[in-house]
């Protein structure tokens, strides 16, 4: 597969997703499944309750044409798109009890939990069968360690870690996809320069499918990805770290979701031991909202963030030559 195949893709992802958007956004209000909103959230986002959801459907539904028409015969590709399509069966089904019980909650998170180490079970399995290599390298320092059998654990930890992550930046327009997409486009780098076309493929397709899904998701969005997106992508963004051997690096490129992450648990410890808050509110996106910044600000400020910190990862790998 060329790259300019590759880049094909992404385009012909990019025009599905928009094609899909509006026929997706009528059908969802004509179900009335719009999203519920936090209560304790900031106030000026209640006037975004009954705003469709489920728009990760979106560029699930143009990654699964893609996938049937294009893709490459590769096991690893199989392998991270059920990963990806599982995780978004299950954030589909929480999303699906929200608006159905019509309460901001969903799937239990015991539920959730078990799906997840169902699948994550699946995929380590299909690593194990491969022979996948359990060194992993540090950013920065170019230090290799053999985790051994604690590497499965770690891809564990990197899966429910990132498929959360995404979740829970998933608070503001734009701000989860378009993260996203930054970090997609830094891994479709990643895997051209390590020789692994049909990663490369994932990546270009997933990133033209958000795109398109982020025109209708920007301020004031015209519909939310909700569980089903934010679960896949994470889930997808984690496979691609695994499988490009660059697993600590997504601590790097996806330093945004990692942020918001933070914020939350430092919040709940802080919270608990001193009965204070060190933010405002969490995720932190919340705590500029608070502060004054206006949605776009905060959009902005945090894709420029998430631009520095994936380009900081490239340029520690060396990956120069593969970006023309």
């Amino acid at each position: 597969m060329t790259r300019y195949e590759i880049y094909r893709a992404m385009a012909l992802a990019f025009a599905l997703s928009l094609i899909l958007a509006p026929l997706f956004i009528r059908r969802l209000k004509k179900l009335n499944y719009g999203q519920r909103i936090r209560e304790d959230g900031p106030r000026r986002h209640l006037k975004k309750a009954g705003t469709p959801t489920m728009g990760g459907l979106i560029f699930l539904a143009s990654l699964l044409a893609m996938s049937i028409f294009f893709r490459p015969l590769s096991a690893p590709y199989t392998a991270m798109f059920l990963l990806v399509l599982g995780h978004g069966i299950i954030g589909f089904l929480d999303d699906f009890l929200k608006v159905y019980r019509r309460r901001s909650l969903g799937l239990k998170a015991r539920s959730k939990l078990l799906g997840q180490l169902v699948l994550i079970s699946f995929f380590s399995l299909f690593l194990l069968w491969t022979g996948h290599s359990t060194v992993v390298e540090i950013p920065f320092v170019k230090g290799d360690f053999d985790l051994g059998l604690l590497y499965y654990f770690l891809v564990f930890i990197i899966i429910m870690g990132t498929s959360h992550g995404v979740n829970l930046t998933d608070g503001i327009d734009g701000l989860a996809a378009g993260t996203a997409i930054l970090s997609l486009v830094a891994y479709l780098f990643i895997a051209l320069w390590r020789g692994m076309p049909e990663l490369a493929f994932f990546c270009a397709v997933l990133t033209g499918s958000t795109f398109g899904f982020l025109i209708f998701n920007l301020h004031p969005a015209r519909i939310f990805m909700g569980d089903v997106g934010s679960l896949s992508l994470g889930a997808g963004l984690a496979a691609l770290a695994i499988l490009t051997k660059t697993e600590f690096y997504l601590i790097v490129i996806g330093g945004v979701f990692v942020l918001e992450t933070l914020s939350v648990i430092i919040q709940v410890l802080i919270f608990q031991t001193t009965g204070k808050r060190l933010f405002r509110m969490s995720p932190l996106h919340h705590h500029f909202e608070l502060g004054g910044w206006s949605e776009w600000q905060v959009v902005m400020g945090f894709w420029a963030v998430a631009f520095i910190f994936a380009l900081l990862a490239l340029v520690d790998l060396g990956t120069f030559n593969i970006w023309i």
